[in-house]
């Protein structure tokens, strides 16, 4: 496999939403295994509507910046970040990996691209959220690889 990492285009959309939803098939299902039915029907009535709906924002705003991974002719991997000039961190915003190509180095390999792009740009620190359930387990142990320390937080939902 030779991956290489590139600018986003346009025309990788349909690829870059198809991976994505494809991705996080079992991260939605963790979640909604972790979480309160009640809460996670009111978060994600249509987790699949909403994450393209997300995916396509991403890839069209003007604050963020986004790349793909190609191996060959196919889009296997993609990965948007926001800089923040208050602080002056980076934000890896949101990142996928097709699952058949999943624990090759793929995400890794994209991880390292922006946190040295983001470096460039003069950031002084890099920020990833994920959750802590566990269909977010691989993508903790990714960050946590590439030296991300944890900030444990507790967030609370309750569904009125």
């Amino acid at each position: 496999m030779q991956i290489r990492i590139e600018p986003y285009h346009a025309h990788q959309l349909d690829a870059v939403v198809r991976l994505s939803l494809r991705a996080w098939t079992p991260v939605f299902d963790s979640m909604q295994n972790a979480m309160d039915a009640d809460v996670y029907r009111e978060f994600y009535p249509n987790w699949r509507v909403s994450q393209q709906k997300a995916v396509e924002d991403v890839c069209a705003a003007e604050d963020t910046n986004v790349w793909v991974a190609i191996d060959g002719d196919s889009t296997v991997g993609f990965v948007a970040i926001k800089l923040h000039s208050e602080p002056i961190m980076g934000e890896i915003y949101m990142v996928a990996v097709d699952p058949d190509v999943q624990g090759h180095g793929i995400g890794t390999a994209l991880i390292k691209f922006v946190l040295d792009w983001m470096k460039d740009a003069g950031m002084s620190v890099a920020m990833v959220e994920t959750g802590g359930d566990p269909g977010h387990a691989p993508a903790r142990r990714t960050y946590e690889k590439l030296g991300f320390g944890l900030l444990p937080v507790a967030r609370y939902f309750k569904k009125l």
